[in-house]
């Protein structure tokens, strides 16, 4: 049953800040359209500078999930 709502929390919390984030990817496009190649490259490390905090945050915390779960059976 755990699973089944963790399931639908996170259904519903992605559907809901892939809608809410849509505006940003837009103008990220329409600005990198415009950049040369020094900049558009630049862009892009601070892209992946942004996201590697959050993305390694939950990826620990889903690898801790995990591990804990498995253990369990």
């Amino acid at each position: 049953m755990k699973k089944w709502i963790f399931l639908l929390v996170f259904t519903i919390s992605t559907g809901i800040a892939t809608d809410m984030f849509a505006q940003g990817c837009s103008v990220c496009t329409a600005t990198a359209s415009n950049l040369d190649s020094k900049s558009a490259r630049g862009l892009n490390a601070g892209i992946l500078y942004l996201a590697f905090m959050p993305l390694t945050i939950i990826g620990f915390l889903g690898y801790r999930w995990y591990k804990s779960n498995r253990s369990m059976r």
